[in-house]
């Protein structure tokens, strides 16, 4: 198998149709005619990863998010000088590694919104986009939870269900049933969950102002960190490349370190 065709299988699956306007997904650095060796898949894609993908025998690395969002004006070794995606493109280029994104098409795939759902223990309804059409793609999850429970439960199985230390809008023992969830930012997608009547919104991150504004409203906030809810999407990755003629031997999972932490009031260091 070589380049081109893994990213044809892979945008037949995940429309590029699917992905926002300012989105860059399928290929972004790479010889389209290159023969497969093996392929790495990982939330992001960063000079890290290159280097964990070529280690393995990959050289193609299959990403959620892409490369840049705003290209780089020159492609560089490593600089503080320069955004970290200029040394990535620099070193992909230099090692012969290939670059896949299915960044926005993905999180619109009802492979993502079932994913999400069953992290916890809920059953898709209808994105959260699009509510009115349940078979439609969509951003977000509208669902329902097998077994309703408080605010504070919610959180405590997020965490485990993503591997996350939340942070949590809203009073501890607000009953959800109906809850929305979205991977990654949150956006205004707020103002959907409230009109979808959610009891609460998980998601990766928001800003204060928006977190406070819905908790005020009635509509408790969820936050586990952008990457966090999003790294369940490497394993819909892994299973595409598979799906797509990947030999299963060369398909590799890149685990994405907690880029963040947190410290314990009081806690001794």
């Amino acid at each position: 198998m070589i380049v081109s065709e893994l990213e044809r299988a892979l945008l037949a699956r995940y429309p590029k149709a699917d992905a926002e306007g300012w989105d860059h997904v399928g290929l972004s650095v790479g010889d389209p005619a290159a023969k497969i060796t093996g392929v790495a898949c990982a939330l992001d894609a960063t000079e890290a990863n290159v280097h964990r993908a070529l280690e393995s025998g990959a050289n193609v690395l299959l990403t959620h998010h892409p490369i840049y969002i705003k290209a780089p004006e020159a492609f560089c070794p490593a600089d503080p000088a320069r955004p970290q995606c200029s040394a990535t493109l620099y070193e992909t280029a230099r090692c012969g590694v290939s670059i896949i994104s299915l960044h926005t098409n993905l999180d619109r795939s009802h492979e993502a919104r079932v994913r999400l759902s069953e992290l916890l223990g809920a059953e898709p309804m209808s994105s959260l986009e699009r509510k009115d059409d349940p078979e439609a793609c969509g951003l977000g999850v509208l669902a329902t939870l097998h077994d309703p429970c408080s605010l504070h439960n919610l959180a405590a199985r997020a965490a485990a269900a993503f591997g996350s230390d939340p942070r949590v809008w809203g009073e501890a023992d607000h009953p959800c049933r109906t809850i929305a969830i979205l991977g990654g930012s949150l956006g205004d997608f707020g103002e959907l969950a409230i009109a979808a009547a959610a009891d609460v919104i998980v998601t990766g991150e928001a800003g204060y102002h928006v977190a406070q504004d819905l908790a005020l409203r009635g509509l408790p906030v969820i936050l586990l960190g952008h990457d966090r809810s999003e790294e369940p999407f490497v394993d819909i990755l892994m299973n595409s490349a598979v799906d797509a003629g990947v030999d299963p031997r060369h398909a590799i999972k890149i685990l994405n370190p907690c880029q963040w932490w947190t410290v314990t009031k009081g806690e001794n260091l």
